[in-house]
């Protein structure tokens, strides 16, 4: 069995002018969100075994990555960064999850919509209009190989900031 959770960037800041959409920052309230969304996750962490966490290269996926693996206890320096994940569609967020090595049971994957959506919705029947910011869609795959797994798993988990709040 294969578990990917897709995690959907936090909320990210249009204050700073003259900044490509790639370099925007998290704002306040998304740092205070990935901590929440994360937090959560973390106190079940210690039960999930070989983990691997892969961004966008985009500073604001990048840095809800690193959130997530502080409250994780996971080193910073363990987040892949993947450019191709940047706006990418949901047939790429396939192609990378094929590509993990099968020693990892679990994989964290932060990008962006509506790819994330469109994925979800895609392999799953889970029928999710929009995932919001730092929400988050988990999926299992029926397979002991990322590189055979199917276009099709099973929705295990949907959350998101406001159901916490």
């Amino acid at each position: 069995m294969k578990t990917l959770y897709l995690v959907r960037h936090a909320k990210s800041s249009w204050a700073i002018e003259d900044i490509t959409d790639k370099d925007r920052p998290l704002k306040g309230r998304g740092i205070r969100d990935a901590h929440l969304i994360s937090t959560y996750f973390g106190k079940t962490m210690n039960e999930l075994m070989n983990i691997r966490l892969c961004s966008s290269s985009a500073t604001r996926a990048h840095h809800t990555a690193l959130i997530f693996a502080q409250n994780f206890g996971i080193p910073a320096g363990q987040i892949t960064l993947v450019d191709e994940l940047y706006h990418c569609k949901w047939e790429d967020i396939h192609e990378e999850v094929k590509g993990t090595e099968d020693e990892v049971d679990t994989l964290f994957l932060f990008a962006h919509n509506p790819g994330i959506t469109e994925y979800v919705n895609e392999i799953t029947n889970a029928g999710i209009k929009n995932v919001p910011t730092t929400g988050v869609a988990g999926v299992e795959f029926d397979s002991i190989r990322w590189s055979t797994i199917p276009k099709e798993g099973k929705c295990m988990l949907f959350e998101y900031p406001k159901r916490f709040k």
